[in-house]
């Protein structure tokens, strides 16, 4: 079953990566942060003016004001101007402003979670990390890969034991990007899914 769905996912998405707009390591953790329950799609608006405005030290001196008023569209604008200008100055002052490839020094820093670290271990160093999402949550629960009352942790640790070790990265993407525009929370392209046959959500609405 598990070749069925990678073939499906190579074919969908051969070359499939993160949608966030960044052009450095600090720019994509620091818009990992701000994506927490919004978009990829807002963040990148948002981190437009964002980064064209402040880089690592500059964003460690900020004003939070003139942050919060940035990041409104987001949602969470006071806690997210707090963690990121928090993020900065810890970078700065604790690691010469570069990222730590280690997951317990990542979850230390302001706003970072599992997710987040998983997510920045695996597309800045290429770490096989799978970061588990609302999408990610979703598919595999649809496909009966987890059980369907398994929490974030319990997906993960499924998850590692299904995905061979050379494609983590590769097929956490993919489930992101499919959840996002084919197996979607509301009106999902079950019709034309190749997957339809093994899926608990069809099955239960036909």
């Amino acid at each position: 079953m598990m070749n069925n769905i990678f073939d499906y996912l190579d074919s969908l998405f051969p070359n499939p990566k993160c949608e966030l707009v960044y052009s450095n390591d600090f720019e994509f953790l620091i818009s990992v942060v701000l994506s927490a329950q919004t978009t990829d799609k807002k963040v990148n608006l948002v981190t437009k003016e964002l980064f064209s405005k402040y880089d690592i030290v500059s964003l460690s001196k900020a004003k939070q004001e003139d942050l919060i008023n940035i990041l409104k569209p987001l949602g969470m604008a006071e806690k997210k101007s707090m963690y990121i200008k928090n993020i900065a100055n810890t970078l700065l002052n604790e690691y010469n402003g570069s990222i730590p490839r280690d997951y317990n020094k990542l979850i230390k820093l302001d706003g970072v979670g599992r997710k987040t670290a998983n997510l920045t271990l695996s597309t800045l160093y290429n770490e096989p990390y799978f970061a588990v999402d609302t999408h990610v949550q979703r598919v595999t629960k649809r496909l009966g890969l987890v059980d369907k009352d398994s929490d974030v942790l319990k997906v993960e640790k499924d998850m590692y034991k299904l995905i061979p070790k050379e494609r983590i990265n590769k097929t956490h993407h993919q489930l992101v990007l499919f959840g996002r525009y084919y197996c979607k929370a509301i009106n999902p392209l079950c019709d034309t899914c190749k997957l339809k046959d093994i899926c608990r959500y069809k099955k239960r609405n036909n």
